[in-house]
Order: structure tokens, then C-alpha cells, then sequence
């Protein structure tokens, strides 16, 4: 969407938009439908599951800020730390029990003990909810999560929320050691051409976040460290601050 030419280029055969490897933020799905008139279908699934866990249907019964609905076959379940199975609506732990699910780990029966339990269910390692119809939300990677003064915060939330600021090109948020807090927010954000002050920033965050959620530190850089696919590295980042 950035590409100059982007928006001389005709859309009216397109019909289906995938998202894949990384969150969909809002933003980019508003303005992807605003360019192309073309929604966004975003699904969800991990390598130990071949790769694929839920999808979204086509069309108007997409909903976007979740992953959709699981496939056939295929179970979940959302439990707390102590593994207990948590009611629709709660966040906690994303499990998945189905034939796609792998049989562990190759020669690491340790691992493979952590991810699946007895009864074959996996532990996906992600913070999720499950919508009363049966529609799955991704909150975060749990090793993400951050904890400022005892509450949650989840990173994807807050880049979420900076991404809509029309001076933002990409942002990523991680969690730094603090000696008040525990952890703090730190913000790193790549700005879009016409610039963004720091001052810029900290109101907006100020103004659309609670408290705690305030990114404390809020660093400005030229790029993100990446995948190939466009995933945001947050070790690296962490490496760094």
C-alpha cells in the first residue's frame, strides 16, 4: 500500500484477501478495504499444526479482530496457569486437539511433554479468547505478555492502537525491567515520511491508553527488525533496549 502506484492499480477482480504470519493490525485492514474494496480474511495457526487452526469465512461473515472459527475436526480450549479449562469469553492459554496436531517434537521428548499432554491437547503458547459462537481472538504471544505494577499488558493492544496514528508506519512494543513497576513499556516506532515527535507520541498514548499501558520509554528508528514474512522480532528488540 505504500508503493506509489499502488492505487492506480484496478481491484475490481479481487475477491479474497489472506492474512498471515503475524497479527493483523486494524488499521492496515481499514485501509487495505478502503483501497481495495476487498476485506480481509484472517486465520490462525503454528507449524505444530500443519500449519492451519482456524479461518475466517468469506465474505460479510468475516469478522475482523479475530481468527475465525476452527476447522473441521479440529478442538479448542483456553486454560489458565494451572492448566484448568477456563468458560467462553476468558482469556488464558489457546489449546488445540485435532488431526493436524503434530505427535512432538523430533528427538526432543522433553518439549514435547510441555506442548501436548495426554489426551493430545497442545499448548500453542498464546494468549487467546473464545467468543460464546464459537469465534477465536489472538491476544498475544504469553512470553510477550508484560506486567506493569501487577496488571496484563499485551503488546499486540498497544501496537494496535499506535498503528492508527497517521504518522506511524510500524511500531512494536516490548517490556523492560523496572525497578518501580517491575516491567515498563517500551515503544519503538518507524515514522511515516511527513515525521512524528516524540511529544506527538506521548499525548497520543496518554490520551488512548490507561495508565499503566502508557508506554514509558518510546524510542524512534528508521526500521523494525523483520522476518522474511514481515514478523516483527521482539528478542531482538529486547537485545537492543
Amino acid at each position: 500500500m505504500e508503493h506509489p502506484d499502488f492505487k492506480t492499480l484496478d481491484f475490481s477482480h479481487l475477491k479474497v484477501t489472506n492474512s498471515g504470519g503475524t497479527a493483523l493490525v486494524k488499521a492496515t485492514a481499514d485501509r487495505w478495504e478502503a483501497l481495495t474494496r476487498c476485506r480481509i480474511v484472517e486465520g490462525y495457526g503454528l507449524t505444530e499444526t500443519s500449519p492451519v487452526v482456524c479461518t475466517n469465512p468469506y465474505g460479510a461473515a468475516a469478522r475482523l479482530g479475530t481468527v475465525g472459527l476452527p476447522v473441521v475436526g479440529t478442538a479448542l480450549k483456553i486454560i489458565d496457569d494451572q492448566g484448568n479449562e477456563l468458560p467462553l469469553g476468558e482469556r488464558g492459554e489457546l489449546c488445540v486437539k485435532g488431526p493436524q496436531v503434530m505427535k512432538g517434537y523430533w528427538q526432543r521428548p522433553e518439549a514435547t511433554a510441555e506442548a501436548l499432554d495426554a489426551e493430545g491437547w497442545l499448548r500453542t503458547g498464546d494468549i487467546g479468547v473464545i467468543d460464546p459462537d464459537g469465534f477465536a481472538r489472538i491476544v498475544d504471544r504469553k512470553k510477550d505478555m508484560i506486567i506493569v505494577s501487577g496488571f496484563n499488558v499485551y503488546p499486540n493492544e498497544i501496537e494496535d492502537v499506535v498503528m492508527a496514528h497517521p504518522k506511524v508506519a510500524n511500531c512494536a512494543c516490548i517490556g523492560i525491567p523496572d525497578d518501580r513497576s517491575g516491567e515498563a513499556v517500551k515503544l519503538f516506532v518507524v515514522p511515516r515520511e511527513s515525521g512524528v515527535s516524540l511529544e506527538e507520541l506521548k499525548a497520543y498514548c496518554k490520551e488512548n491508553f490507561t495508565g499503566y499501558k502508557v508506554p514509558k520509554h518510546i524510542v524512534l528508528r528508521e526500521s523494525l527488525p523483520m522476518t522474511a514474512v514481515g514478523k516483527i522480532l521482539r528478542r531482538e528488540l529486547r537485545d537492543i533496549a
